[in-house]
């Protein structure tokens, strides 16, 4: 191909091309699920919160910045904190993408900084708490960043009728690797002492293996993913920066969405249920280990087994919904979530059977909702508009997933009970579920021109 032609942005050219992209798509969830699991998941809460305690004044308060924190908030207010960081960031990016068609450098930046964060975990020791804070913030923010460039590669090598399954895949291949890496995590931890290993050490060992772990397979989509060149009218001059033009196409696809208010009364239902969803997730071991006294074996088999369940819950909710319609399926999850939210409120401590059975329960609703809200999502976005619109529904579900970490570490900052900062996350359910069974999704359907399935 001479330098003066274009190449076709939308997909990849010959089917064997496909397949042998859309093998290599598949392994960076493979690389980096273990990062979301294993560290956000399972470890990093309870280890940072010890790390954060051992710092701590007389009163429980740590001072990052002059400011006076709880110990027991640190990990919440750290996950929220990244959150805005990635949001800030993301605009950015995604312009720099745009404009030059080469997602896989900035992928390749964005894998490797937050793997070798990730990795860098192991010298968490002691009371460097500032350290673990700071490592979170960039793992967590790259995190966020890769997942939005690695989701802009899929209508790129995937024709439109291959992309659920080529979706679905990469989904699978993440849930495998996460639970993969879990059962041998629970080998070192539980059997640390055999290992000649102290407790903390085994944890340090689990965190950093992540941060290797995600930047050895990141390898396989960087070697065959490729980048396609733009044409380059309408990408602006040599002098128009990534920063202006980020923010001005975020700002263009927002005011385009008013036009389509329906799309954007569900892109807001989702984005307050979904910061609730997150919110569960990240919290849920701090929760365990500090306000019900479970160790860390107890919540590691938790955590597999929300991962085993999750690919269970979600092609059982995929059948629900096909005789019942998918917003009537996501709004029943949004009611489990709620009966979850309360039954952990009144959960006993040290009764880790209580605490797998919370634990089912979350995996059985937790895939299939996502899945679900992602589909749902796609009947109401217009013909032509996709990449736009799910480049919004990105930074949705990240958008204000800083609140509900920031609400979970204000209810324990104000309260000193992680029962009342988990009951505090009903809200998000509760708004959400109202807001969500106010859009007319059939109505909505048809105004953005599409055809209404049978079962909506």
């Amino acid at each position: 191909m001479t330098a003066g032609t274009t190449e076709p942005e939308e997909y990849a050219t010959g089917a064997a091309e496909r397949r042998r992209e859309q093998r290599g798509w598949y392994f960076y969830d493979f690389a980096c699920s273990v990062y979301s699991t294993s560290v956000l998941t399972v470890f990093l809460g309870p280890y940072l919160t010890s790390v954060a305690r051992a710092a701590a004044d007389a009163e429980g308060f740590v001072h990052p910045l002059g400011i006076p924190v709880r110990a027991g908030s640190l990990f919440a207010y750290a996950v929220s904190a990244s959150i805005v960081v990635a949001v800030l960031a993301m605009p950015l990016v995604g312009a720099a993408a745009d404009r030059t068609g080469r997602k896989k450098p900035l992928l390749a930046a964005a894998a490797y900084l937050g793997a070798t964060a990730t990795a860098g975990m192991f010298f968490l020791a002691g009371e460097r708490y500032l350290l673990g804070a700071f490592l979170l913030i960039v793992a967590n923010a790259s995190l966020a960043v890769s997942m939005m460039l690695y989701n802009a590669y899929l209508p790129q090598i995937a024709e439109p009728d291959e992309r659920d399954a080529v979706s679905s895949r990469g989904w699978a291949f993440g849930y495998a690797s996460g639970a993969l890496v879990l059962v041998l995590n629970l080998i070192l931890y539980s059997g640390h002492d055999s290992f000649g290993l102290t407790e903390g050490e085994a944890v340090r060992i689990c965190l950093a293996s992540a941060g290797v772990w995600w930047g050895a397979f990141a390898l396989v989509p960087l070697r065959r993913l490729r980048d396609r060149r733009i044409r380059p009218e309408g990408r602006g001059g040599a002098g128009e920066g990534a920063v202006g033009s980020g923010w001005r196409q975020l700002r263009a696809t927002l005011k385009d969405m008013r036009r389509h208010p329906l799309t954007l009364s569900f892109l807001l239902a989702y984005l307050v249920y979904n910061d609730g969803v997150q919110t569960v997730i990240s919290q849920a071991s701090l929760y365990g280990s500090e306000e019900l006294g479970l160790d860390q074996t107890t919540l590691i088999t938790a955590v597999l087994l929300v991962q085993v369940l999750a690919v269970a819950g979600a092609l059982g909710m995929g059948r629900l919904a096909r005789s019942y319609g998918a917003k009537r399926t996501i709004l029943g999850s949004l009611a489990v979530w709620t009966l979850i939210l309360a039954a952990a409120y009144f959960l006993p401590a040290d009764a880790p059977v209580f605490f797998y059975s919370l634990a089912a329960a979350i995996g059985l609703v937790l895939g299939g909702s996502q899945a679900l809200s992602r589909s749902l999502f796609s009947h109401l976005v217009p013909r032509g508009k996709e990449a736009e619109y799910f480049s919004a529904y990105e930074m949705s579900d990240r958008g204000l997933s800083w609140l509900g970490p920031l609400v979970f570490g204000l209810a324990y900052q104000l309260t000193g009970s992680y029962r009342d900062a988990i009951i505090s996350l009903v809200i998000f359910f509760v708004v959400g579920f109202a807001l969500l069974a106010r859009v007319p999704v059939r109505r909505a359907v048809e105004a953005a021109g599409n055809a209404v399935p049978d079962r909506i």
